[in-house]
């Protein structure tokens, strides 16, 4: 039997941890209600059924004291078998003297003479208070069952009334249960509240587990799950809330952290690129020296112009050498982030000006016409030598290369940024070469490049001057034919000189 109640009592707990939570506490709210309303109805039956009983009473009561007095001597004690009935069927009445003796009782023939009614509830309570009565009891003498009450008179003298169990007064004492009805209302209306509470309470509860559930994967949580407009509804939200931002933060220092090793895997790429560039670079330069050294040393006796030939080759080359040591070493620094360049307000208009200057010998050998539009003044915060190096490559670049005839540079100051535009009508770049002339070492026509004297770092200086400072350079073709490059680079709000 034990081992029954045992598996019994597991079953039971295994079915109720089966429920969820909101059935559960919805149970255990039923019981909760169940039990109050239970103990309420039987208060109120108790209280009702006490009620009636008083009421009774009261009347018996005062049917007890018309007797009394009635009673002005002893003579009168036999009268109280003939009196006028009262409105209260079959009632016994009974007078009983402070000894518990019954002198009379209309409803016996004879009196007990040797039985004292001292015992009898009623009569031991109207001794002490005056009053007394008895709900129900059976009479051994009559065989019935009587509701009793008892008053006591001012001369000791008890009269005791008695009113037979019936129909009518079973019904008399019977509790009203139109009470039981509006309770029975009242808990249905309870449970349909209950119930409402506790599966909202339960939606809450199944958002906040499948959150939980989700947060344990690691899953992505949205936070503009519904969640009911009440307190628990509240803190659930701030809770999903809260993770969610807690989420988007992770998901950023990833990318952020993602994004780093990219960048730092894409700087030594360019640095091992670069390394690669510069040695290739380097090797026809230093080769050419190589040769006519050796050529002027194995030939002493060469002819002057020969020899002066062989000069100049190796000085020309030695010159192209030199600046591709100092293109690579400023894009270095560059690469470095640049916080051995030291920043300072300057005037980019100055600086433009300054390197059309510098080119116009050149431009005018070449045929080509430098125009320029440009404000009075360009405030910039940067370094101006490395912007005046980032124009000078520029405008190096279309009068070595464009074969244009028209060189334009304006700038227009829009808000905080200023954008410039740099414009010829030679010969351009075609679409496939575009998305690559900034690379480093990168050559249109390789062979004139080189012919020419450049580095293949000219281009790739101006987009690491301009990203320098904080701008933006993009290249594309201009029409009706040429190359326009198109610059923005913020303006400083400080004062220049």
């Amino acid at each position: 039997m034990a081992n029954i109640s045992s598996h019994g009592q597991a079953m039971v707990m295994a079915s109720w941890s089966k429920l969820d939570y909101a059935k559960r506490l919805f149970l255990w709210l039923l019981c909760y209600s169940l039990l109050m309303v239970g103990c309420f109805v039987a208060f109120q039956y108790h209280r009702e059924k006490q009620f009636k009983a008083e009421e009774l009473n009261a009347r018996l009561q005062i049917v007890n004291t018309n007797i009394l007095n009635s009673l002005k001597s002893p003579a009168s004690i036999d009268s109280v078998l003939i009196l006028e009935p009262t409105n209260l069927q079959s009632l016994r009445v009974s007078v009983i003297d402070s000894t518990g003796r019954v002198l009379c009782d209309n409803s016996l023939d004879s009196l007990p003479e040797d039985f004292s009614h001292l015992q009898r509830s009623e009569i031991a309570t109207a001794m002490l208070k005056g009053s007394g009565y008895t709900v129900r009891r059976h009479s051994q003498s009559t065989g019935q069952t009587y509701f009793y009450a008892a008053t006591k008179g001012s001369n000791g003298i008890i009269v005791r009334t008695a009113v037979p169990y019936s129909v009518s007064l079973t019904s008399l004492l019977k509790a009203d249960y139109g009470f039981l009805w509006f309770m029975a209302l009242v808990t249905i209306v309870m449970c349909i509240l209950g119930f409402y509470a506790t599966h909202r309470l339960g939606q809450n509860i199944r958002r906040l587990s499948l959150f939980a559930e989700k947060a344990e994967k690691g899953e992505r949580i949205s936070d503009t799950q519904p969640f009911p407009n009440d307190e628990l509804g509240t803190i659930s939200g701030n809770i999903v809330r809260l993770y969610s931002q807690l989420q988007q933060a992770i998901a950023d220092r990833d990318r952020e952290h993602s994004r780093a090793m990219h960048q730092q895997l894409e700087k030594e790429r360019i640095k091992k690129q670069l390394t690669n560039n510069i040695n290739h670079e380097l090797k026809t330069p230093v080769a050419s020296i190589q040769i006519c050294l050796e050529t002027l040393l194995s030939h002493p006796n060469l002819a002057t112009d020969k020899r002066n030939e062989f000069l100049t080759r190796s000085l020309t080359n030695a010159h192209r050498l030199n600046t591709l040591l100092a293109d690579v070493a400023l894009i270095t620094r560059m690469d470095d982030g640049g916080t051995a360049i030291a920043k300072a307000p300057f005037d980019l208009s100055k600086i433009i000006t300054e390197a059309i200057a510098e080119q116009q010998p050149a431009a005018r050998t070449k045929g080509l016409e430098i125009t320029s539009s440009l404000p009075q003044r360009i405030p910039i915060n940067g370094n101006a030598s490395l912007m005046l190096s980032a124009f000078h490559n520029l405008i190096s670049n279309a009068i070595m290369y464009s074969g244009a005839t028209n060189l334009d540079i304006s700038a227009k100051i829009m808000e905080t940024r200023v954008y410039i535009t740099v414009a010829d009508n030679g010969c351009g770049v075609s679409q496939e070469h575009l998305p690559h002339i900034f690379e480093r070492f990168y050559r249109v026509d390789k062979g004139r490049s080189r012919a020419a004297g450049g580095t293949g770092l000219g281009l790739a200086i101006v987009k690491n001057a301009i990203i320098f400072h904080n701008g933006s350079i993009t290249a594309s073709t201009n029409s009706p034919s040429g190359l326009l490059h198109s610059i923005v680079l913020p303006v400083s709000d400080k004062t220049v000189d």
